[in-house]
């Protein structure tokens, strides 16, 4: 949580457009929200801003994909809780425990607030 008590989340999605979505969306429900266009790039921004809750990213990315940048997360960041969506490739069931979960492309914007609390 930030100073303000809102849940933090990092979105961490190559499509510019998804991505904007999502983050106005998640504001819109007042969650104080990061952003991130690649792996590297959010863990840059997990780095700088230790108070993340969420992570919520895209599977499908190029270089690091989702699920290595969720592991990498959980390894260096084990209180932050992860989400990760795809139209595409699920990861497999054992991934999935009480802070780590999935949701399938395309996904409806007024059910993503309650996925991103059910994952923190």
């Amino acid at each position: 949580m930030d100073a303000t008590g809102h849940m933090v989340v990092l979105v961490v999605e190559d499509e510019p457009l998804v991505r904007m979505l999502a983050v106005e969306c998640l504001r819109d429900e007042g969650f104080t929200v990061y952003e991130a266009a690649s792996a590297a790039e959010a863990l840059v921004v997990i780095s700088d801003h230790g108070e993340l809750d969420v992570l919520f990213s895209d599977v499908d990315m190029p270089g690091m994909n989702g699920l290595d940048l969720a592991r990498e997360v959980a390894r260096r960041w084990p209180h932050v809780g992860c989400l990760l969506t795809s139209g595409g490739a699920r990861p497999e069931a054992s991934w999935s425990t009480p802070s780590r979960h999935f949701l399938s492309k395309p996904y409806g914007v007024g059910q993503l607030g309650a996925w991103i609390r059910a994952a923190a």
